[in-house]
């Protein structure tokens, strides 16, 4: 049995393209493999191509391609072979028997990467259980001396092979970071109830790793998250408060970018995390407009997003990068019904970043109306709630103490409000209230309270 090295970090990278199809994005692919495996930290001493119908069930390129190939690494003096491609654990341990080095295929090499990039407690609790779900049908034989079942006198009958004890401790690790990654989860769900009862907002970012996401995120929140030319160089969520001008007060979540082929085990284990995902009002999806790849992948990204379950998420489409194209100034594209569903800007050099937060604004804000309200005095956290959530066009004194208020507010908002809120129940609604506010009509607020009433 082949013994498996401790370290190694001189690769080949190996990747063959399937199907009549296979070779078209070969460009673009091949150098986004490359970028991984540099992110990695692989140090590149030669590449392997090449082309099949289908893959091959013992060794996925074919006898005479890893022939070729166990002559490259030995030429090379290769430890370590990176396959861009998903290997079954029969095809990994093939391979590595006749190359007489470790194979590593798409999916290790990002769950790798993730391994290096996490920072905080529970990205690193969720990578190690991805790593450990992926590492469970990969048990190989790496040693030999701690064989538990031998034979000879008294040492013969029921024993616990070395895999079995693998298998063993696999297991118990995952049901201990499982049990973990559910209090994290317990926290985190604390703080979306929270912020659903002050009933504010979350607004995610999502889009391929390197589109710009920490960037923009930065540009939006001053929250000086590490953002960096690089695949994958954030993959901690971090959550900051956005004040939006003539909109409601949001929360800004920056999560892990998403790539072609991203590992199962990862999604899964990130489950916790991509919670802010699922539960946001409004998903901004990053896209990189410089990129010649831009729609395929757009496409990935959406694979990810209905594998997560939340493809019915409202979007909106933040086309950026644009400094990198050549006359395409910042602009709000809108559609049929007048709302804004795509923006061209630079998160870089922040040109269009107005026009992006006033889209914001009004995706969130939804249709406004005009309300008329007369409220008591008992009505001052009420009063306190519409400086925060509304636009106050008029705020007067009552001869009994209370107040009269014309403000705007968006129809959902106001709906919500009336039917579940007894707060609400107390004030009087006048006659004309919810009339639709067009555009025109649109006043500017009086105040806007900076805080969140309880």
């Amino acid at each position: 049995m082949f013994e498996r090295p401790k370290a190694g970090e001189r690769s080949l990278l190996v990747r063959i393209a399937m199907g009549q199809g296979g070779a078209a994005d070969a460009g673009d692919a091949a150098e986004e493999f490359r970028l991984l495996a540099e992110a990695a930290g692989a140090e590149i001493v030669g590449t392997l191509g090449g082309s099949r119908e289908a893959p091959d069930p013992r060794l996925f390129i074919g006898s005479g391609k890893a022939e070729e190939l166990r002559a490259l690494v030995a030429a090379t003096a290769a430890e370590l072979v990176i396959f861009d491609h998903a290997l079954s654990p029969a095809q990994e341990r093939n391979l590595e028997r006749l190359l007489a080095c470790r194979v590593v295929d798409r999916s290790g090499l990002i769950l790798d990467i993730f391994a290096q990039r996490a920072r905080s407690a529970d990205g690193k609790l969720q990578v190690e259980l991805a790593q450990l779900r992926h590492l469970s049908t990969r048990l190989v034989r790496g040693w030999t001396h701690l064989e538990r079942q031998k034979g000879g006198i008294g040492l013969r009958g029921p024993g616990e092979t070395q895999l079995e004890t693998d298998r063993r401790l696999l297991a118990r690790r995952i049901e201990l970071l499982n049990d973990r990654l559910g209090h994290v989860e317990t926290q985190r769900e604390q703080g979306r109830r929270a912020r659903d009862r002050a009933e504010v907002p979350t607004i995610s970012l999502v889009g391929y790793t390197n589109a710009g996401k920490s960037t923009l995120f930065n540009r939006l929140t001053a929250a000086g998250v590490f953002q960096a030319d690089q695949l994958f160089a954030t993959l901690d969520p971090t959550l900051r408060r956005l004040s939006l001008p003539n909109g409601p007060p949001a929360v800004l979540a920056d999560t892990v970018g998403f790539i072609n082929g991203l590992p199962h085990e990862l999604v899964a284990a990130f489950r916790s995390t991509l919670q802010e995902t699922r539960e946001a009002a409004l998903l901004l999806h990053v896209i990189d407009a410089a990129s010649p790849e831009r729609e395929r992948r757009m496409r990935d990204v959406e694979t990810v997003l209905t594998e997560i379950g939340v493809q019915d998420c409202p979007q909106l489409l933040v086309y950026n990068k644009i400094d990198q194209l050549a006359e395409q100034p910042p602009r709000l594209d809108r559609d049929a019904k007048g709302q804004v569903w795509r923006v061209w800007m630079s998160a870089q050099t922040g040109a269009g970043v107005e026009l992006l937060t006033q889209a914001l604004s009004e995706r969130l804000r939804g249709e406004l109306v005009r309300a008329s309200l007369l409220l008591g005095p008992a009505d001052g956290a009420l009063r306190a709630w519409l400086f925060e959530h509304a636009q106050v066009l008029q705020d007067a004194g009552t001869d009994q103490g209370g107040w009269r208020m014309d403000v705007e507010l968006s129809r959902q908002q106001l709906e919500r409000s009336l039917q579940g809120n007894a707060r609400w129940r107390r004030c009087r609604l006048e006659p004309e209230a919810g009339a639709p506010v067009s555009a025109a009509e649109r006043a500017p607020a009086d105040a806007v309270l900076d805080r969140t009433d309880g």
